[in-house]
């Protein structure tokens, strides 16, 4: 087969065919280049590629043909469907990086240095949280959290804040669920000079497209959805400005050291393969969960975009194919009837992550939010009573009865 363009009429067909190239041996699938380092014709060749004259890897540390498929196949799932002002395909740059964190760290520090100021909202990823709170400022950058729901809030602080230099949106954020407008604070953003980054791992290419309403940068921890497996780790970092990616971002990715490596590049490809259908019934299954949860006698409140009693449900349907498969519940008993529920499953997991086939239940206050402050993550929402759900591919009527035998 060549490396012809086709024009794909669906985004399955992107995401089993997009970014592949005919390996040179006529391998159906990518290989996996388990290679430290490549090797040149002559010195010459050498010579041009480390001057940049000339394209081609020189080692993996720096890229790799199996990072450069799982790239390209992102690049192609974020962009499909829409164009840029001109009416051409959006040009990304991405790199594919070790971690959804390394991603995050490539982000930071790409954009930001000491003076400046991030611009973010309640209710993110605990180490996304421990990041800004803890690590920026070390470096001498700030980070300002605010409720982002709240254009009039937004605004104030970039009035008041007038050093903030990026905007760091995470919708839907971990593990509240709650959705931030994001073309209204790229918007925002845009009238006073801000870069706009957005972390859209709960969402994936297929259910939202961040670059679609103008954001600067997009993140991934492709280790949840987009792998689907839980068998690789793994973070990716695109931005829009393909001038300032291929300059001072691959300098920095470069030197930090957080690439991926290609065994764990060749499973997130082919996991990404079946994406479209896997978010399909992971969405349908977390509609008829939200519904069960909503309704039962011991739960005090669910946070699922989808449901139409939630506050965000708005925004959510504006920017999202869909509410998604993540959601969070509070039981009536807090902490104790946790405990209870967690020790009484029986079919689904217990345990951090996400994205999955199977279901997985965890509690973020002494799990993936531990290192935040209680009293900080009460008034984020994260109470000691929060259970966190991704919803699974299993036979719903299994999921169901689970969750209704551990709630009794």
């Amino acid at each position: 087969m060549s490396d012809q363009q086709f024009p794909y009429s669906g985004f399955s067909s992107l995401a089993i065919h997009g970014g592949h190239r005919q390996d040179p041996n006529y391998a159906h699938l990518s290989p996996i280049y388990a290679t430290s380092t490549f090797v040149y014709d002559d010195a010459e060749q050498g010579m041009r590629r480390f001057s940049g004259q000339e394209e081609g890897y020189i080692y993996t540390r720096w890229g790799n043909p199996t990072f450069r498929e799982a790239e390209e196949k992102i690049i192609a799932m974020e962009t499909f469907g829409f164009t840029d002002e001109q009416g051409n395909s959006l040009a990304l740059k991405a790199y594919l990086q070790a971690s959804g964190m390394a991603a995050v760290s490539s982000l930071m520090m790409t954009t930001l240095q000491a003076g400046d100021k991030v611009l973010s909202h309640y209710s993110l990823y605990g180490g996304t949280q421990e990041y800004l709170n803890n690590l920026l400022p070390t470096f001498g950058v700030d980070a300002v959290i605010a409720d982002l729901r709240d254009l009039n809030v937004a605004e104030d602080m970039l009035k008041q804040h007038p050093d903030i230099k990026l905007i760091y949106l995470e919708t839907p954020a971990n593990p509240t669920i709650q959705c931030v407008d994001i073309e209204a604070l790229t918007k925002l953003g845009k009238q006073y000079g801000k870069l706009v980054a957005c972390d859209n791992s709960f969402a994936t290419p297929y259910l939202q497209q961040p670059f679609k309403h103008g954001v600067d940068f997009v993140v991934h921890s492709t280790t949840k959805f987009l792998n689907g497996h839980g068998t690789a780790i793994g973070g990716i970092f695109i931005g829009r400005d393909v001038d300032f990616m291929k300059g001072r971002t691959y300098k920095i990715y470069k030197a930090l050291g957080g690439s991926s490596s290609p065994f764990d590049a060749f499973l997130l490809i082919n996991g990404m393969k079946t994406l479209e259908v896997r978010m399909e019934r992971h969405c349908s299954n977390a509609e008829k969960v939200a519904a069960l949860l909503n309704t039962h006698q011991a739960v005090a409140s669910v946070n699922y975009n989808g449901l139409t009693t939630h506050p965000d449900y708005a925004v959510a349907k504006k920017q999202m194919r869909h509410p998604g498969a993540m959601m969070s519940f509070e039981l009536k008993g807090g902490l104790q009837a946790g405990i209870n529920f967690m020790n009484r499953l029986q079919l689904c997991t217990r345990t951090v992550s996400l994205g999955t086939c199977d279901t997985l239940l965890s509690h973020p206050a002494s799990m993936t939010h531990y290192s935040v402050p209680k009293e900080q993550r009460e008034r984020y929402g994260i109470t000691d009573g929060l259970i966190r759900m991704s919803v699974g591919m299993e036979n719903i009527a299994d999921i169901l009865n689970d969750l209704d035998q551990a709630l009794k």
